[in-house]
């Protein structure tokens, strides 16, 4: 055998005992008459010991270079100087046996927590990154949170089902990415975004409840820690409605918290989609810290001012013991806002000193009572600084929010140690796209609208709200699903909203029509993102770390230099002819 204990388990009880290491060399220190070698698998360093009384074996060990793979055998002895930030700081082996299995070239990077490499470096080397500790652990712990989920579900009676990877191209939703077919020229099969199809066909077939951890893909114009392929929990239920759906899956949420953090979060909070643009300017709201839109439209609209006066609407967030802020830190503040990436046209701020003065950037405009009148409204205090922004409502609202959080962010607000969970509920079931001059579903078409405005589709269709839901923890959507169409007819109008003719939808859905006609049960579900779970969980901002094998923001994955070209026989095989550039 290549081991009879692991470097993490042997301790002051195991004095005495011949034992048996294998694992990595983390360093060598050579003092003359000894030398100290640290050995690292998964599970900890143990401290190997080397004497003169052993000349070639202590040569041998001098040899030994960084990331070598050895074995050792020797007696489990005290160690005189003892290492108290080790669970095997206590011990060391006496090595009396020394096998290198593998040598290894000097690595790119420091193996160890803190590391010299940059991302893109351990990208590409992303085999050694995976022995430090920090992404090491943090693989170790989405394993664990992906088995809590596990068991949850199953003693909920959920039942695991694998779904196809290679499906049909549909045209909702973002683009998808295509597999040609070498045996049917001229056609492709898809990779899932999501098996929403598929779960709904389990439920025609009567599984009742079903769940899968899946790999979903999305061929998406890239944006920061986004994945072009990624994991879902996913699950769908028969026979329920939307509070069957939020009951069964905060208590999945509460579960993964208490377990893993000792946290009771309690009931989660509930916002419609109308609430939390109001209240936080986005439809994920961070509900572990305040400052919430206040809107001041009718206060201070129609005073002379002309950016008030043409704006639909006014709003403001004061920020706490903020009113100390020099004019260079609102400027700042100022230009991140108007970044193109935020698009805000500008901001007005106001003080609210400590002495009870009142000083803004309007002064000329309004005076000291209406600024207080703005502050009272907002429920800033003495030492609060009051930011303001106005124009259209949504893109307001939106700015407002973005604004909020980055003040959160800049004062600390955002604790990652801290949870807490909302429910957003009474979205719109479609939304009007200028570009295309029609109506896209919000969630996916085969959301249910709500009961009582089933008739408003054929009257008002952008008034209509979904059966849909949102799970959003610590400002970050975790979760959404809807309670689905499941009658033909409503499917169909669905359908025809969207823009697509009855011979499209037969032939993009008909094998869902059609099974809607054999008895499709009411049925609904939700799905989550789980690496952006694991990584919150964690208490970080970054799914990658918590993705054994990323890709970069490019889509790119360096370590085996993917997407790649493939051969002419290939394609010739595939029936494509590409006509691009040389490299």
């Amino acid at each position: 055998m290549y081991r009879t204990h692991t470097c993490g388990e042997l301790r002051r009880e195991h004095i005495g005992q011949e034992v048996k290491l294998s694992g990595w060399v983390q360093r060598v220190r050579d003092l003359g008459a000894m030398v100290f070698v640290d050995l690292r698998d998964r599970y900890g360093i143990t401290q190997l010991a080397f004497n003169e009384q052993n000349a070639g074996l202590l040569d041998k060990a001098r040899s030994l270079g960084r990331e070598y793979v050895i074995q050792a055998t020797g007696r489990v002895v005290e160690r005189a100087s003892k290492n108290p930030k080790l669970p095997t700081g206590e011990i060391e082996i006496q090595v009396d046996k020394l096998e290198v299995l593998n040598k290894s070239e000097i690595p790119p990077f420091t193996i160890e927590d803190n590391t010299d490499g940059g991302d893109e470096l351990r990208m590409k080397y992303r085999y050694l990154d995976i022995r430090r500790n920090p992404v090491k652990n943090n693989l170790i712990f989405r394993a664990r949170v992906t088995q809590l989920v596990r068991n949850y579900l199953a003693e909920q009676g959920f039942i695991d089902v694998e779904t196809p990877y290679l499906i049909k191209s549909t045209p909702e939703g973002a683009r998808d990415f295509v597999v040609p077919s070498r045996l049917h020229p001229g056609q492709f099969y898809a990779l899932p975004q999501s098996p929403q199809t598929f779960k709904q066909l389990l439920m025609v077939g009567g599984l009742d409840k079903y769940m899968q951890i899946v790999k979903c893909f999305r061929d998406e114009d890239l944006r920061a820690d986004r994945q072009p392929e990624f994991t879902q929990i996913d699950c769908e239920m028969s026979f329920v409605e939307q509070e069957d759906v939020l009951q069964t899956f905060e208590g999945l949420v509460r579960y993964l918290i208490k377990e893993i953090h000792g946290i009771d979060t309690g009931p989660f909070p509930r916002l419609s989609y109308d609430e939390a643009l109001a209240r936080y300017g986005t439809d994920k709201p961070d509900i572990r810290f305040g400052m919430e839109l206040t809107e001041l439209t009718d206060s201070a609209r129609g005073r002379g001012f002309r950016v008030f006066d043409q704006a639909e609407y006014i709003g403001a967030i004061a920020v706490e013991g903020a009113a100390g802020y020099s004019r260079k830190q609102i400027d700042e503040i100022t230009k991140w806002m108007q970044r193109p990436q935020v698009g805000a046209k500008g901001l007005i701020w106001a003080k609210y000193n400590a002495d009870g003065s009142i000083k803004s950037s309007v002064d000329k405009f309004f005076d000291a009572t209406t600024i207080k009148d703005w502050m009272e409204k907002a429920g800033a205090k003495p030492g609060d600084l009051l930011f303001i922004m106005a124009g259209e409502r949504q893109a307001t609202q939106g700015h407002l929010g973005i604004l909020r959080m980055e003040m959160a962010e800049r004062l600390g607000l955002r604790d990652p140690k801290r949870f807490s969970p909302l429910w957003v509920v009474d979205f719109p079931l479609l939304e009007w796209d200028e570009e295309t001059g029609r109506y896209h579903a919000m969630h996916h078409p085969f959301t249910s609208p709500k009961p009582e405005d089933i008739p408003l589709l054929d009257t008002a269709p952008d008034k209509v709200r979904a059966n849909a839901y949102d799970l959003v923890l610590n400002g970050n959507e975790i979760g959404g699903g809807s309670i689905r169409i499941h009658d033909q007819d409503l499917q169909r109008k669905m359908f025809r909203l969207l823009g697509f003719s009855d011979e499209e939808a037969q032939r993009q859905f008909g094998f869902l029509m059609n099974a809607f006609t054999y008895g499709a049960p009411p049925h609904g579900g939700i799905a989550f993102g789980l690496d952006r779970l694991v990584a919150i969980l964690g208490g970080r901002e970054s799914i990658r770390d918590f993705i054994a094998f990323p890709k970069n923001n490019a889509g790119r994955d360096t370590m085996i230099d993917a997407p790649d070209r493939i051969s002419d026989e290939q394609l010739k095989e595939l029936h494509l002819k590409l006509d691009l550039p040389e490299d």
